[in-house]
């Protein structure tokens, strides 16, 4: 192996040695705990240290890195105190998680690190958003995120590329080729020659560097961080690299075959740097005895540390409050002049405002600038606001959700566009498994609405007419916003935007166009999860929410011998329960109206809490009434069918009359 020490100082040199030391000693650590049973799990990064560190080294301290979990080294050359990673390891209350997630499965804002989550993918498009907060701020800075070679087959490493290339993003992509995706190897993952091939399809720079040499990985990686912060864009680089444990250690490496593990066995990027300046006269014999007893001190003094801390105990009330980053809703009172404006507008309004009241509110979606979007909800902001905060997207739902993530953890608000709710299948896996689990797993907020216009009627066919609330009602530590009327939707579209949480915000199609309202001309706000009484009655109780409101209200005008409650939720999460529960005491029936297929709905768990509730107070059999269990159909006989519409007036009088 070949070094060039070029200009670097001693110092350099020998803080690269001691920072892959450090790595070394501490898995070898780890792997006796792991075989003794004191730490659960274990991905090495053995052979790979050289990586982690010269990148972290060529990096400044207040650049994001985004390491994977064989990048231990990132997080000790980050100094980060060992006594809370071996905590971490060891599901402590001290580690970074509190015990609710294991391994490097976390982030810092401390350290300015954001750690993986296991679906690997999301982590590239957070580092696109991240960057964006300091290309927008005009921040010299580079933001580093780590990659497998396996995982660039993972379409948000496509998307986060191409995201990154066509805004100019300051990311560098580290590709760790380490020649097995577990155990499927390098020639059954890709038919390129070298994966950093891939950047020129994307318009990007891209290098080939020898990952177990160190020297040569800081100085072209400190080469390069200089020059892309002189200039911002993307830059791809593929470290040549070797794993030689296993995938994690109960894998082990027997599909290996022997001849190529004993060949990368000789390029071990610690033994070859070290016998390198044992050469130069950086090092002496002693010093390598010294530098490692120092070490192992440190790491036995915090390891003592960590054992001796309790472990963590189960508090319901601190794991429940902890889902969601703590909101303190600010009420705004709306002023006393209003217009009479169409759903449409109102959304357009409380955007625009919100816009004026955030200067670091950024909003993403496809055809969103000069277009105005497919509903012109932001027809004229570009004039108002710029193109760098009404930004058009690439067709890549996931990227953008994830960069919105990115946004959010550099601290600013994000608002992504879905052109149709059902496009929201394609970003479906960093909403609910990066923005709904965040705030619970490291205590980083998730400041981010997806506006989702939704809903049938319009004759969109199966692909543009989904109500599909119920797949985010399910989830943890999201928001759910669905308003029927104009006042309430732009109150309660300032409110999400105000939240520091995730809020997926439905917009029933539908209704932009038909439902007009007085709506408040100033900025004002409404609060989540206060259902709104819209009659009163005493015979019967309708629960309802979106396009389902107008349905039931036009029902009970052409029934008017039904006293009704009528409840529109407004919010499904959180969800007005108790004023559920107050009007069936009160009326003793019940009747949960959705647009949104029946089985597994919204109204599934609304009957389910009333029957556990309030039994005694039933005077009937609580009545779901939902769309056909198919999805959306096109033509307008069809569709007019599926919907609820017809059956709701159905079922309302059979209940009515028990």
């Amino acid at each position: 192996m070949r070094y060039h020490i070029g200009d670097l100082e001693e110092q350099r040199l020998l803080d690269l040695y001691t920072g892959m030391l450090k790595p070394r000693m501490i898995e070898e650590k780890m792997l006796i705990l792991l075989r003794q049973g004191k730490i659960s799990k274990w991905f090495s990064g053995i052979g790979q240290e050289a990586i982690s560190v010269g990148v972290t080294q060529a990096l400044k301290d207040s650049e994001y890195i985004l390491p994977m979990h064989r990048n231990l080294g990132v997080f000790t050359s980050r100094n980060i105190p060992l006594n809370r990673l071996f905590a971490q390891w060891q599901g402590k209350q001290s580690g970074f998680t509190q015990g609710r997630d294991r391994s490097f499965h976390f982030g810092t804002q401390e350290y300015k690190i954001v750690g993986m989550i296991s679906h690997l993918g999301p982590q590239l498009g957070v580092a696109d958003g991240i960057a964006l907060a300091d290309m927008l701020r005009r921040k010299k800075r580079v933001t580093a995120v780590f990659t497998g070679e396996g995982a660039t087959s993972e379409g948000d490493f496509h998307e986060a590329l191409n995201v990154a290339s066509v805004w100019n993003l300051p990311v560098l992509f580290c590709i760790e080729n380490n020649g097995y995706g577990l155990s499927t190897p390098t020639n059954e993952q890709y038919n390129c020659e070298t994966l950093a091939d891939r950047a020129k399809g994307y318009g990007m720079e891209s290098r080939v560097i020898d990952g177990n040499n160190i020297l040569e990985v800081y100085s072209k990686i400190d080469e390069l961080c200089k020059a892309i912060r002189r200039r911002p864009r993307p830059v791809l680089v593929e470290f040549k690299t070797f794993r030689m444990r296993g995938h994690e250690e109960a894998s082990g490496t027997k599909y290996v075959p022997e001849k190529l593990m004993k060949e990368w066995g000789k390029k071990d990027p610690i033994a070859n740097y070290e016998a390198f300046l044992l050469d130069q006269g950086v090092l002496t014999s002693e010093k390598i005895e010294r530098l490692k007893a120092g070490i192992s001190e440190e790491i036995n003094v915090n390891l003592d540390l960590a054992f001796e801390e309790s472990p963590v105990l189960f508090n319901e009330t601190k794991e429940l409050n902890e889902v969601y980053q703590e909101f303190d809703y600010q009420e705004i009172k709306p002023n006393s002049e209003v217009k009479n404006i169409r759903f449409v507008d109102a959304i357009s309004e409380g955007l625009e405002q919100s816009m004026y009241r955030h200067n670091e509110l950024i909003i993403m979606g496809q055809d969103i600038a000069d277009y105005g979007g497919v509903f012109k909800i932001t027809e004229g902001f570009v004039p108002k606001f710029g193109k760098s905060r009404v930004r058009n997207t690439p067709i890549c739902e996931s990227a953008i959700v994830s960069a919105a993530m990115g946004l959010s953890i550099n601290g600013m608000k994000a608002m992504v566009e879905m052109q149709f709710a059902d496009f929201v299948s394609s970003g479906f896996n960093p909403i609910v498994n990066y923005l709904a689990k965040v705030h619970y797993r490291w205590n980083e907020k998730a400041d981010v609405v997806v506006r989702m216009p939704c809903g049938g009627g319009v004759g969109a066919g199966p692909f543009h007419s989904q109500t599909n609330e119920a797949w985010f009602t399910k989830t943890p530590g999201l928001k759910v916003v669905y308003p029927s009327s104009p006042y309430d939707a732009k109150g309660l579209l300032n409110t999400a935007i105000n939240d520091p949480n995730p809020v997926l915000f439905f917009e029933h199609k539908g209704l932009y166009r038909s439902v007009y309202g007085d709506v408040p001309t100033d900025y004002y706000t409404l609060p989540f999860g206060k259902a709104n009484v819209l009659r009163e009655g005493k015979s019967i109780t309708v629960v309802t929410y979106g396009a389902g409101v107008h349905w039931a209200s036009e029902i009970l005008d052409q029934n008017p011998e039904i006293e009704a409650d009528l409840l529109d939720l407004r919010t499904l999460q959180p969800l007005d329960m108790e004023a559920v529960f107050a009007s069936v005491k009160k009326t003793g029936k019940l009747i949960i109206l959705q647009e949104d297929t029946l089985f597994g709905g919204i109204a599934s768990d609304i009957s389910a809490m009333v029957m556990e509730e309030c039994f005694p107070y039933l005077d009937a059999p609580v009545k779901r009434v939902g769309s056909l269990e198919t999805p959306v159909p096109f033509a307008k006989a069809l569709e007019e069918n599926y919907l609820p519409n017809k059956r709701f007036e159905q079922v309302l009088l059979e209940l009515y009359a028990y």
